[in-house]
């Protein structure tokens, strides 16, 4: 018997994106060949898309090899928490219109380096969870051993 059904509820798809909207920093997967590697990037949301900026090295050349990204954004406080991931396909901005129009966005670096690559990451789905956090419950007597 499964005692969680009152205190984690299943975010919609746009509960999701407001979520994603409030924050600003968040953590890119990506997969080339046998790599699995985990960045933090900042970022914003553009419409339904994740828009950020990243100079050249290893987290580029992997989207260039494989574009299938995971990309995930959680916040907690002591009374509830919750979890958003998008499952989607990153690409590199090249165009001039493309370019300016990420110029516009609300989106500077973090830590004082220049990162001339826009990255966008497409959503094929996104989901999400928010918690209530707290005490857990008595585990005896609850389920049979």
């Amino acid at each position: 018997m499964e005692h969680t059904s009152d205190v984690v509820e299943l975010l919609t798809d746009q509960q999701c994106w407001e979520r994603l909207a409030g924050q600003q920093l968040g953590r890119l997967v990506t997969h080339a060949g046998h790599v699995l590697d985990i960045f933090p990037v900042n970022y914003t949301v553009d419409g339904e898309s994740i828009v950020f900026r990243t100079a050249e090295g290893s987290k580029l050349t992997e989207l260039m090899i494989n574009d299938e990204v995971l990309f995930e954004v959680d916040q907690y406080t002591d009374e509830s928490a919750w979890s958003v991931v998008v499952r989607g396909r990153a690409h590199r901005l090249l165009t001039t219109d493309e370019v300016a129009a990420a110029d516009e966005l609300p989106l500077t670096p973090w830590i004082p380096t220049v990162k001339y690559n826009y990255v966008r990451v497409v959503a094929d789905s996104v989901s999400g969870r928010a918690f209530e956090r707290g005490e857990e419950p008595d585990r005896y007597g609850v389920q049979q051993y």
